[in-house]
This record gives structure tokens, C-alpha cells and sequence, in this order.
């Protein structure tokens, strides 16, 4: 009987300490999660970084890491060198998303990154080298931002910064978006330095790295055309969306969904 008994708690005992095992086991076996990328959000001219507000809610519900710096809008160099030192500070994976001006700027910024993984454009100037914002908006009819709609107000020595008017600033900037929005938007509005229209591009970061474009048809300040004929240059994956200039603003559910799937 004394050893039934022990054989018996020897097997009880190893089966435990197998069962007790099984989980540091399979935990060992299974692959480690990768982080979710770091999503930069960059926006454009006539804006600030709360367009991007209800797009950051929805990837932070969701785990991401978000950051929506503040875009100098001083020149494409300067605003590129900028955003280059804050890419920089970031370890891990990055993905950019920018909007209208934005675009530019990440375009320069995320040239030999190696972390940035991913380039989203959101209405956004996706130029080639040499080329300019002006050459670029002007490319195809449609475009209702032109001279007679700003306002230009000098600073410094000689520059000058350029204002959507107040009586045009819903209907050629964001007119899917509530006027009580819009007028908040137009009060609150981040000029941009004149000289950002003409000045050329630098080697852009799409032809090594990976893009989505999300073409806005009823934009009246970058013709949906230019979008198109960008998007289709930079090999990009595109969806289109019935929104105006601030697509992120009047479908972010869809501008999310795009970022989302940049960042797998």
C-alpha cells in the first residue's frame, strides 16, 4: 500500500507541475506583440493642430501613441528642419500624416528616416523635387484660394504672412463644417509666410517610402486633379471621400481608418 501511495503522489505531483508549467511554456512560444508605430500628425496652413482633434481621439482609444506638433508655417526648409528634430526624439516605428501644407513638409522631414514606416497625405501637397505649392495647386482648375480670397499682413523686415479672408473662409477652406466651427476656425487661424507658394521642394521621402492618399473631391483649394495626379506619382493607396479641404475634420472616422491601416 506505502508504495501505491507514492507512486500515486508522484504522478499527481508531475501532473500538476506539468499543468502549473504549461503557461510559462506557451507564453515563452509565443511571438512578442510589436509596438504600435507612433502616429505624427502634422497640419497645414490656415490651421492648427487641434484640426486633428477628433482623428487623435479615435487612434488613442485605440493604443496609439499620437503626437500633433505645431507647424511653424515659416518656410518649407525651416518648417522641414523642424519637424525632421522632432521625428528625431521618437524610437520605434513612425507613422506621418499631414494635411494640405503638411504635406510638403513631411515629404522633406522623413527623407533617411529609417523609423518612418509609413507617409499618410490627407489633401495634402505630395510634391516632387523642384517642384512648389503654387505650381502644384495651379497645376488643374478648381482652386478657389487664390489672391483675392487672403489677406496679407506684413511682419519682420519685409516678410509677410497670408490670411483666408473671413467672408470666403468656410466655403473655399471647410464648407462640410458647421459655420459656428468654422468661424472659430477662421478667429484662430495660423497664417502662413508668402513665401512658402514658390519655394522647391527638396528630394521627397515617397519614392522609398510607403504612402496612402486620401483624395478629397470637393476640395476648393487643392482641385481633387492635383490630388489625383500626386497620389498616382507616389505610387500611393488611395481612397476618395465626398469632403472638402479639412477632410480630417468633417470625416475623421474614414482619415482614421486610412491611418490605421498605414500603421499595420
Amino acid at each position: 500500500m506505502t508504495t501505491r501511495r507514492a507512486v500515486l503522489a508522484g504522478s499527481a505531483a508531475a501532473a500538476a507541475g506539468a499543468l502549473l508549467g504549461a503557461p510559462a511554456a506557451q507564453a515563452h512560444s509565443r511571438p512578442k506583440t510589436e509596438p504600435k508605430p507612433t502616429v505624427v500628425l502634422v497640419h497645414g496652413a490656415f490651421a492648427d493642430a487641434s484640426g486633428w482633434n477628433d482623428v487623435a481621439a479615435r487612434l488613442i482609444r485605440e493604443g496609439y501613441p499620437v503626437i500633433a506638433p505645431a507647424n511653424p508655417l515659416r518656410s518649407v526648409a525651416a518648417d522641414s528642419a523642424y519637424l525632421a528634430g522632432i521625428l528625431a526624439t521618437l524610437s520605434g516605428p513612425i507613422v506621418l500624416a499631414a494635411h494640405s501644407y503638411g504635406g510638403i513638409v513631411v515629404t522633406n522631414a522623413a527623407t533617411g528616416n529609417p523609423n518612418v514606416k509609413a507617409l499618410v497625405y490627407v489633401a495634402a501637397f505630395a510634391p516632387d523635387e523642384g517642384e512648389t505649392l503654387l505650381g502644384l495647386q495651379t497645376k488643374y482648375p478648381g482652386s478657389k484660394l487664390n489672391e483675392a480670397a487672403l489677406d496679407f499682413r506684413p511682419y519682420g523686415d519685409g516678410l509677410v504672412d497670408g490670411y483666408i479672408k473671413k467672408e470666403v473662409f468656410r466655403g473655399v477652406f471647410a464648407g462640410d463644417v458647421p459655420r459656428a466651427t468654422t468661424d472659430l476656425m477662421w478667429a484662430g487661424q495660423r497664417p502662413a509666410d508668402a513665401r512658402t507658394l514658390g519655394e522647391p521642394s527638396g528630394a521627397p521621402a515617397w519614392k522609398t517610402i510607403p504612402s496612402h492618399y486620401l483624395v478629397a473631391r470637393d476640395d476648393q483649394v487643392l482641385p481633387a486633379a492635383a490630388q489625383r495626379f500626386m497620389a498616382r506619382r507616389a505610387g500611393s493607396q488611395v481612397r476618395e471621400v465626398g469632403a472638402s479641404h479639412v477632410a480630417m475634420i468633417s470625416e475623421p472616422a474614414v482619415t482614421a481608418d486610412l491611418i490605421k491601416r498605414a500603421a499595420r
